[in-house]
């Protein structure tokens, strides 16, 4: 393992950097443009079908250099090696971090692949219509059961992917989607399928994670009603439930037959599975193939950080920007904004992928630290956004960074189409909106005609920074190098902050209490000992449902 760095804010530097910060707060991205005309060609790099910009952060050169020294000074280059030698980065689980290897060739992770041959084998029978129900019917509705990692990442990209044609010849299901422990969502479902034609994929890398089981068995419990059969019959559970896992036993100890397991590894965390059978829903989405190509496009992306030198690393450069801007601008918050629809549930993903990899406060080495680490994450399909928090964007006492995302081509089918036409329209639209609002964001009223003279109401500041990301095509290819570019800059910071990425012990700690506290809604007599707000709250709970705390 690499070995610990000292405090990070006594360094040269950081010293440095900080004293750059301070010398350039005054500069102002009107500025910086008006004097370089050349600045998007040094703040923009391309890759794997995307281009990024970002000549509208606050940078100039001598901060950029600064920068790329800290991560040498932190020791980038030998952490990147152990991530992708397998060695052990997650330390205080005493694991690899190996969600790059799923990406592999086959010749070099053949287990991976193995797994993919027996998730292909299932996809294939869905999507020809030859899985069966109980009682005869081809399948039409297949519903992911997970929670987290198990969710997130699976709706995101098949939802961002389900414009894309089906495989020729084949009929790909309607794919739903359950996850909150309350059940409104898996009721919610149940209320719109036919059991007779509906599949469950139970996706837990434990099998054990409450939400999920609880779900999974309300939907056992639902087909045994529609299709007259016991919950435990073993023609119910071969015919409407694949299990994915990294614990077999106990997917086969809820009732899944063992050739309806699909597997992956414990060196896989759950917020980087989607590229495992957690991704099923996404084959079933864009077919195999499909699957295949989004893994090729993150393997891509995989050797671009492997291989590049700093200046030319596009994750690595994203990685180093956010430190600028937390750690020396004091920008601790960043808005995604996806100026294309079917990237709708990219903030939330990302939300999971950074807050909860890098909301730590302890380094590595156990110690404290003194600086911030990860911001504050939110977005919204930047249309919507617009007309939503925008304001605060434009106007607000806050410095927020910005991260916008567009697709360079959306509808490239038969171009004489009237209807395709206005398709056109409408994209060409989104993209001018969304180059207009980093353009305001960055120059503020020097966008506008210098001359015009505004009321104070009406002032737009600016300098509020931003990145560009362009996908050359929302493909599964262009998909898989978006994520895995922000899986390697997410890395990237936590080397840089000396954090352990890894871990979540925050979220594990929630759900000891939540466990403690669920015995004392179903006991109010074991109230005892709480603190006065979660006492009078069960109290409240109970008397509301006619129970009684002691």
């Amino acid at each position: 393992m690499v070995p610990e760095q000292d405090f990070l804010t006594i360094s040269t530097i950081w010293s440095q950097l900080a004293q750059r910060a301070e010398q350039d707060k005054s500069l102002h991205l009107a500025d910086l443009f008006a004097a370089d005309k050349t600045r998007f060609d040094r703040f923009s790099l391309e890759c794997s079908g995307l281009l990024a910009d970002f000549s509208k952060q606050r940078l100039t050169d001598e901060g950029c250099d600064l920068l790329v020294k800290l991560a040498d000074e932190r020791n980038l280059a030998s952490w990147i090696n152990a991530l992708f030698s397998g060695e052990v980065v997650n330390s205080t689980e005493d694991r690899s971090a190996k969600h790059w290897f799923l990406r592999e060739p086959a010749d070099k992770a053949p287990l991976v692949h193995e797994q993919l041959g027996s998730m292909a084998a299932m996809v294939n029978r869905i999507l020809h219509g030859h899985w069966r129900g109980v009682l005869g019917d081809a399948i039409t509705d297949v519903v992911n059961v997970g929670v987290g990692g198990s969710d997130l990442g699976p709706l995101m990209a098949a939802f961002a992917l389900q414009s894309s044609l089906p495989p020729e010849g084949l009929t790909r299901p309607r794919v739903h989607f359950a996850s909150s422990m309350d059940g409104s969502q898996v009721s919610q479902v149940l209320q719109e399928l036919n059991p007779r034609t509906t599949l469950f994929l139970v996706s837990s890398k434990s099998f054990t994670t409450v939400d999920t089981l609880h779900n999974a068995n309300t939907a056992r419990r639902w087909l045994a009603r529609g299709l007259g059969l016991s919950p435990d019959d073993d023609s119910l559970l071969r015919c409407h439930f694949i299990g994915i896992s990294a614990s077999p036993e106990r997917m086969t100890d809820w009732g899944i037959v063992s050739e309806n397991q699909l597997l992956f590894w414990d060196w896989v965390g759950g917020r980087y599975s989607l590229w495992s059978a957690i991704g099923m829903p996404i084959a079933l989405t864009v077919g195999m193939e499909g699957f295949r190509e989004m893994l090729a496009g993150a393997h891509e992306m995989d050797q671009h950080c492997r291989s590049q030198p700093w200046e030319q690393n596009i994750p690595v450069m994203l990685a180093l920007v956010d430190v600028w801007n937390i750690n020396f601008l004091d920008i601790r918050a960043r808005a995604v904004l996806p100026y294309d629809g079917r990237l709708k549930h990219l903030p939330a993903y990302l939300e999971q992928l950074e807050m909860e990899s890098n909301g730590k406060s302890v380094s590595r080495a156990g110690d404290p630290v003194d600086y911030d680490t990860c911001p504050v994450i939110w977005g919204e399909v930047g249309p919507n956004a617009q007309h939503a928090f925008f304001q605060l964007l434009h106007q607000g006492t806050q410095a927020i960074a910005c991260e916008f995302l567009m697709t360079a081509r959306r509808y490239t089918e038969d171009v004489h189409s009237e209807s395709l036409a206005e398709l056109e329209g409408q994209h060409a639209l989104s993209n001018a909106n969304c180059l207009a609002q980093s353009r305001l964001l960055a120059l503020g009223e020097r966008a506008l005609d210098p001359s015009l003279a505004l009321p104070s109401y009406k002032r737009y500041h600016g300098n509020q920074p931003s990145t560009t990301l362009v996908l050359d095509e929302l493909s599964p290819r262009v998909l898989g190098s978006l994520l895995a570019m922000y899986e390697h800059k997410v890395f990237v910071q936590a080397v840089i902050w000396g954090i352990n990425p890894f871990d979540q012990w925050g979220v594990e700690m929630g759900k000891v209490i939540a466990t403690d506290m669920l015995e004392v809604l179903t006991d109010p007599d074991s109230a005892a000992g709480l603190d006065s707000s979660s006492m009078a709250l069960a109290q409240h709970i109970a008397n509301k449902q006619g129970k009684r705390c002691g």
